[in-house]
């Protein structure tokens, strides 16, 4: 009997802890299954119906279609699942539905490369790259980088990057295929407007350091210009832009020539601490116009030091973005000649926000407007005298267009 009793005993001990054991699992099982619901639920009363910003007409998205494909692919799929690149492919696609070749989604290598390219000191082959008109196309070859030397040019599309097509490539994957090691090749497929056909230029991609000011004084008509030239607009500009134009001051200098040609942007900031040198404190430099039409203006810092000096600008159509800006800036505040080619016509703010994962999304966030509230977005800036560099001009060293800035200055 006590035997008995005892089993007994530990039987109700045994199905006591079973049944609580049993409680706190279902309970968890019931949070988790409640939580995953809830947020489901949540997802689906709060984004169902969202309102277009444009047409301010209500639209209905089915987040319940994502679970279903994903949950598909879970049971069905036949190899093995890499979930977090599975994420980033959806975040990927959902960012490229956009349409919009300035917003990208960036993982965590990818990110790293950007910030380096930046901070200008990269591996590759020294050029920028943009979409225009759908075409994967080169903005502008950097001074004296491999692309450059390989004879590559503003404007040329790229048609296939070692042998793979560009059509469906975005800006960020055909510039991961561009970039690579030092001392590596990679074959550009490349057709021009003045050619027939498309050729291949293979270029040894090289380290890239890159310096964002430089400057010389010209002599023209027995006057002293400051020529500067601005290559892109990093985290290093202002600094050295600050020293140039200390340097230039120690010289007696009649005007200057701001060569922007090839200058495919960079940041805001910087754009707006190059343009304080040329304007008054307070001048608007340019206007951010946000989809809600929200306007954001930005004024001229102090500095001033080239305001009393007359000034022309060179562009192309390697100019953009905060090329455009400055140039739309002296052009309306100082009258400045812009001499060259129409400008790309990137006339859209990008912001960078950063992930714990080390990925990054650039994201378009505001179209910017020239000082005269003119929009440049798929437009660019005419130049007020149109000068064409030939490929004869090119091959033979010869610069028409800085021959007419000095020409202008000098008058």
């Amino acid at each position: 009997m006590n035997e008995v009793r005892l089993s007994l005993k530990n039987k109700k001990v045994f199905t006591t802890y079973l049944v609580i054991v049993l409680l706190l699992v279902s309970f968890m099982a019931g949070l988790y299954l409640g939580r995953s619901q809830y947020v489901q639920n949540n997802l689906q009363r709060q984004n169902t119906e969202l309102v277009n910003k444009d047409t301010n007409k209500t639209e209905r998205v089915d987040f319940d279609l994502f679970w279903n494909v994903w949950e598909t692919i879970e049971k069905k799929y036949v190899d093995d699942l890499d979930y977090q690149k599975m994420l980033r492919g959806a975040i990927t696609g959902m960012v490229a539905a956009l349409d919009d070749p300035y917003t990208v989604y960036m993982d965590p290598e990818t990110s790293q490369e950007f910030q380096k390219e930046i901070a200008g000191i990269f591996e590759g082959i020294g050029a920028e790259i943009g979409i225009k008109k759908d075409k994967l196309t080169i903005i502008s070859p950097l001074p004296s980088s491999p692309a450059e030397q390989a004879g590559v040019k503003a404007r040329d599309t790229i048609l296939m990057i070692d042998g793979e097509n560009t059509t469906d490539m975005n800006l960020i994957e055909a510039a991961a295929k561009i970039r690579g090691e030092e001392g590596s090749q990679v074959t550009l497929n490349i057709i021009r407007d003045s050619w027939e056909e498309a050729k291949d230029i293979v270029i040894t991609r090289d380290k890239i350091e890159v310096q964002s000011v430089t400057w010389d004084l010209r002599k023209y008509n027995q006057k002293s210009i400051a020529y500067i030239e601005l290559t892109y607009f990093g985290e290093d500009t202002t600094t050295e832009f600050k020293k140039t134009i200390t340097d230039i001051m120690a010289y007696e200098v009649d005007g200057v020539i701001l060569d922007l040609r090839g200058n495919s942007g960079g940041y805001l900031e910087t754009a707006i601490d190059v343009s304080s040198e040329f304007v008054a404190s307070g001048q608007v430099i340019t206007i951010e116009s946000f989809s809600d039409g929200e306007e954001n203006k930005y004024k001229a810092k102090n500095g001033s030091r080239l305001v009393n000096l007359p000034v022309v600008v060179l562009i192309d159509e390697g100019s953009a973005s905060a090329s455009e800006i400055v140039a739309g800036v002296l052009r309306d505040h100082r009258q400045s000649k812009l001499i060259g080619q129409k400008s790309y016509g990137k006339g859209s703010v990008q912001e960078l926000e950063n992930y714990n994962d080390g990925s990054s999304l650039r994201v378009s966030i505001a179209k910017w407007l020239t000082p005269s509230g003119k929009n440049i977005n798929g437009e660019g800036l005419s130049p007020d005298i149109e000068v064409e560099l030939s490929d004869d001009d090119y091959d033979n060293d010869l610069d028409p267009q800085l021959d007419k800035a000095l020409e202008v200055i000098t008058q």
